[in-house]
Order: structure tokens, then sequence, then C-alpha cells
């Protein structure tokens, strides 16, 4: 399994999640969820959130899992380890990572590099993760997901 190859490695840590932490992470989505559709913000920042929700939503997951990734690679190591926790297909990492690219990018080396439709995009995925991570958590750790509320 690829989460107990990544602990071998160092680039996982076991970590003891609680219901409260998971119900933590899930607000923070979906709090980032609502500020992203704010429509005056520029596009780089909408994706910037956005892809913030999504973040968090797959660190519950991992948390869920047992585990928090280590400081090198952080957002890369949470990212990937979608396949190993939600069963999530290539498709939405590859696409999740490809926008950890570009917020990097738009975050600390160019203004503008987002379009409209990029950040409609990013924020479509966030959606989508949240509610495959809040259906994985209902199914395979309900003792984790008992104090969440969706709004």
């Amino acid at each position: 399994m690829i989460l107990q190859d990544w602990l071998k490695n160092g680039w996982l840590i076991k970590h003891q999640s609680s219901p409260a932490e998971i119900a933590e992470l899930l607000a923070l989505v979906e709090r980032d969820l609502s500020d992203c559709r704010i429509q005056d913000l520029s596009a780089d920042w909408r994706l910037n959130i956005a892809y913030n929700a999504a973040l968090q939503a797959a660190t519950a997951a991992l948390a869920a899992s047992g585990y928090r990734a280590s400081r090198e690679s952080h957002h890369y190591r949470v990212i990937q380890s979608l396949s190993g926790t939600i069963g999530a297909d290539q498709n939405l990492a590859r696409q999740f990572d490809m926008f950890r690219r570009k917020r990097n990018i738009g975050g600390y080396e160019r203004v503008g590099l987002v379009s409209n439709l990029e950040a409609d995009e990013m924020i479509d995925l966030a959606e989508k993760l949240k509610k495959e991570v809040i259906n994985w958590l209902a199914s395979q750790h309900a003792e984790l997901f008992q104090e969440y509320s969706s709004p």
C-alpha cells in the first residue's frame, strides 16, 4: 500500500485524528468554498482559496487514515495520497496537482496567470473532492465523522 511505503520513506508521519480535528478541517473546506465564490476577487485568489478547500479535504482524509504529511513536499504528498485514502482516480490527482503548480506560480511569481475558467474548474474540483471525502468518511470512518454538520 502506498501510504505505508511513504511512512517508511519518512514522507508521512503517524497521526491520531479525532472527531474535532475532522470537523475543524471540514469547516475550513466549507469556509473556503464559500469565500472562493466572491466574484469581486481576482481569479488568482479565487483559485488559491478553492485550492485550500481541496487541500483541507484531502488532509482530512489523510488524517482519518492515521497519517499526516511531513513538511517536505507537503502539498504534493497530501494530493498524491488521495489514491491511497479515498481511492481517488488519477485524473483528479493529476488535475489537482496541475492547479498546485499554477497556484505556486500565481502566489509567488506572476499576477494574472489564472483565468476565470481555471478558477471555476478549481472550485468544481474542490466541491467534488469535498463530496467524495465526506462520503468516504461517513462509510469508512464514521467514528471520526460525528461532529461535522454541513451548513
